[in-house]
């Protein structure tokens, strides 16, 4: 049995608490910009994911239009910063409401340093920041999807094996639903099956 659900039954919030409990987890991006006045802005955003890889453009949604929007559309920069588990107290504290003009670097007490390539800060305690200049936006409705091409990667040493990133050692934090947050958990590691190599379903029962 299944229960039907129809979206045009359902007020923004009944259809919004849907759609975040069962499209999980979500990563996050810890996104940084700043104002064209120079307030730095740090916020999460778990509608986020790789939109390109040649070129390398990440894209995330901002919901409404918040100081994250505004200081991308004034400056055509940002950057997404990795969000370690180690660092959830201070991620879901820059999600706060703060007035606008508040930098949330200084209000929660996040230590910064400059970008490369960019104006915006990165975020001094995360192990890796795509620093971005702004591709595209798109609109739908109350978000606004934000297509960013990577210009420049940081990555720390520490979280390095082999020269890859080692998920054990960055340990991503992951958003769920309701005030759900999810961590990495078991790892498995299962190859892709070549069509060569294909001996039916049993292979992978």
């Amino acid at each position: 049995m299944r229960i039907d659900f129809d979206p045009a039954q359902f007020d923004r919030q009944g259809f919004y608490r849907l759609l975040t409990a069962t499209v999980v987890p979500r990563p996050i991006a810890w996104v940084s910009t700043i104002s064209g006045e120079g307030v730095a802005n740090l916020a999460p955003h778990s509608f986020f994911n790789i939109a390109c890889v040649a070129p390398p453009v990440l894209q995330f949604s901002a919901v409404g239009r918040k100081d994250t929007l505004r200081n991308i559309e004034e400056t055509g920069q940002f950057v997404v910063n990795f969000a370690p588990e180690e660092l959830a107290g201070q991620i879901n504290e820059t999600a706060t409401d703060f007035p606008h003009g508040v930098s949330e670097f200084d209000a929660v007490g996040v230590a910064s340093e400059p970008g490369l390539r960019v104006k915006a800060p990165r975020v001094a305690a995360s192990p890796v920041a795509f620093e971005c200049e702004l591709h595209s936006t798109l609109r739908f409705g109350d978000s606004t999807v934000v297509f960013g091409r990577v210009v420049h990667a940081a990555v720390a040493e520490e979280v390095m094996t082999d020269g890859h990133p080692e998920i054990r050692k960055m340990r991503p934090l992951s958003r769920l639903g309701k005030d759900e947050w999810g961590t990495t958990g078991d790892v498995r590691e299962i190859s892709r099956i070549r069509y060569a190599d294909w001996q039916g379903p049993a292979a992978g029962a």
